[in-house]
């Protein structure tokens, strides 16, 4: 393979509601102009309350969520607690600001549920932080997605149309972003854990 190929191209969203946080995404990974996976995983627990989404190049974003899930678990192990939404965004802040000069070429949500409430933090491929905004949209589509998250989104929306936003979003960039598309992904976050939904009760928001 060429070195200079790489599979790139994504639509990922992360949204506050009422009671928590929903991440989603598609599912498509690209190789140039070759669909390498229909079944791409760009959402990602890192512990039971929080969530990382990945938009990038699939060898580095998945390294990062390795690194990111061995810090947690080592911050949980060290101070017997766990490691908080903000401080995890920080953490990783640093870890791609230190390869600046040789980047992972990704950009990330990380979303999730502490003794803060529900919160989520954008970051890009050299470390910049983005947080306070109620939703973000990562990757190739997220010019699209955002129009629709702009156009929708309420504050202390319920979890059911917080889901069926993110959906919509997705689906709005998958129908004109060519990096993006077969089907959607879907995690809630709130007090009681992380979670994912079947493709099933995403079918069921009929979006």
């Amino acid at each position: 393979m060429d070195k200079n190929v790489k599979e790139t191209g994504t639509t990922t969203v992360g949204l506050i509601y009422k009671d928590g946080v929903v991440l989603a995404s598609e599912r498509r990974a690209t190789i140039g102009y070759l669909i390498e996976s229909k079944k791409a995983r760009k959402i990602y627990p890192i512990d039971e309350r929080i969530a990382i989404t990945t938009a990038g190049s699939v060898g580095d974003v998945q390294t990062i969520v390795r690194y990111l899930k061995a810090e947690s678990s080592i911050y949980k192990f060290n101070k017997n607690k766990k490691i908080s939404v903000r401080a995890l965004s920080i953490l990783l802040a640093n870890i791609l600001q230190e390869n600046k000069y040789f980047p992972y070429m990704g950009q990330f949500l990380i979303g999730g549920y502490d003794e803060n409430g529900p919160s989520i933090f954008s970051l890009d491929p050299i470390g910049g932080v983005t947080d306070g905004d109620k939703f973000y949209s990562t990757g190739s589509g997220s010019p699209m997605a955002y129009g629709v998250l702009e156009d929708g989104y309420k504050e202390n929306m319920g979890e059911k149309d917080a889901v069926k936003l993110a959906i919509k979003a997705v689906k709005a960039a998958m129908r004109r972003d060519i990096g993006s598309g077969e089907s959607v992904a879907v995690a809630v976050i709130n007090k009681n854990g992380y979670r994912e939904l079947s493709p099933e009760d995403i079918k069921s928001f009929g979006e």
